[in-house]
């Protein structure tokens, strides 16, 4: 949308969150397998040659070179590339690249490294909004481990031969497709595990929002709350036969503002407009003792439930309603006026 609510920046920026943290939990993955490459190759130096080592361990390297390049990429751009869909699937696509290689160069079928795409499902379920994108990099890292491990039953790609995993399992059909049938398997529970975690966290944390009794930046009562109450005030004044108002305020050229003067000018004048407005709802300012209640709308609207008025001997009426909207307007016009 041209102006975004204050519900899509705040979503918008929790998506940057999630992406930001993913980055450094990939410099984590890094730095263990660092440590774990030095430590194998000590271990398989006790078994074959220094330059075979250096042969088989090349590749492998570079890979792991490239994933810290674009990591750090991300690194630095993620808060201006984190909500942009096609770089959020990209870095996945290169983490099970990047995987593909260290399962092919570590002996294909004999590999235990294709246990890291399960990894790579769950940033993907963590920081891409739909179920359907995980399980599309489940199937993307499932048809890269397929074309890795038939290829080589095939005779299509050379076997690459590592200590202590001698035996000829990769020509062997019933082998190949047992454990490509298990893979399979713990990738697509991952897939499912994930979507289905995330996705109930998610919701549960999308209906605390919605529950929420006050508006953070402003301090007037939530949008939800508002729906709430209104509810109930509309079945008070059905019973007591009474009429109920509700007052809209909208502020024009909100966006134009902001973009001129930046968001942190536009948060301080939401906050000054909410404050005339429940000074002006609520005289006395004891907002506990009134029905009435002003609630943040939206970006930059707001609502007002006017249900009473202890300075009106009975219920308001339209004509008092009209007069509270023009004292709203009138305070919020003194407002700008003093801040200027």
């Amino acid at each position: 949308r041209e102006q975004p609510t204050r519900f899509d920046i705040e979503a918008l920026q929790a998506n940057i969150r999630r992406v930001g943290l993913v980055v450094r939990v990939r410099w984590i993955l890094i730095g263990v397998l660092v440590v774990y490459s030095l430590l194998a190759a000590s271990a398989y130096m006790t078994r074959m040659d220094v330059s075979e080592l250096v042969r088989l361990m090349t590749i492998p390297a570079v890979s792991l070179g490239f994933v810290v390049l674009y990591n750090t990429f991300y690194a630095v751009n993620y808060r201006r590339l984190g909500n942009i869909a096609v770089w959020n699937n990209l870095q996945l696509a290169l983490d099970a690249v990047v995987v593909s290689v260290l399962v092919y160069f570590s002996g294909g079928v004999n590999s235990w490294f294709w246990s890291m795409y399960a990894l790579f499902i769950l940033e993907a379920a963590f920081i891409l909004p739909h179920p359907r994108s995980a399980w599309l990099h489940a199937a993307f890292s499932v048809g890269l481990l397929g074309a890795i491990e038939w290829s080589e039953y095939l005779g299509w790609l050379a076997h690459v031969s590592i200590p202590f995993a001698n035996a000829r399992v990769h020509d062997d059909f019933v082998f190949v497709s047992v454990r490509y049938l298990w893979q399979v398997a713990v990738l697509a529970g991952t897939a499912g595990v994930a979507t289905r975690l995330v996705g109930e966290f998610r919701r549960e944390l999308g209906s605390r929002r919605s529950m929420a009794l006050l508006d953070e930046l402003t301090g007037l009562y939530s949008r939800s709350y508002f729906h709430r109450a209104l509810a109930s005030e509309i079945k008070r004044a059905e019973r007591d036969r009474r009429e109920l108002h509700v007052l809209l305020i909208d502020i024009d050229r909100f966006g134009e503002f902001n973009r001129r003067f930046g968001f942190d000018s536009g948060d301080r004048m939401l906050v000054a407009v909410a404050q005339a407005i429940a000074a002006t709802i609520t005289p006395t300012g004891d907002e506990v003792a009134t029905t009435n209640l002003a609630c943040r709308f939206g970006g930059e609207e707001f609502a007002v439930l006017y249900a009473e008025d202890e300075r009106l001997e009975g219920a308001p009426l339209a004509a008092d309603a009209k007069g509270l909207a023009e004292q709203v307007c009138a305070a919020v016009a003194a407002m700008v006026l003093d801040d200027a």
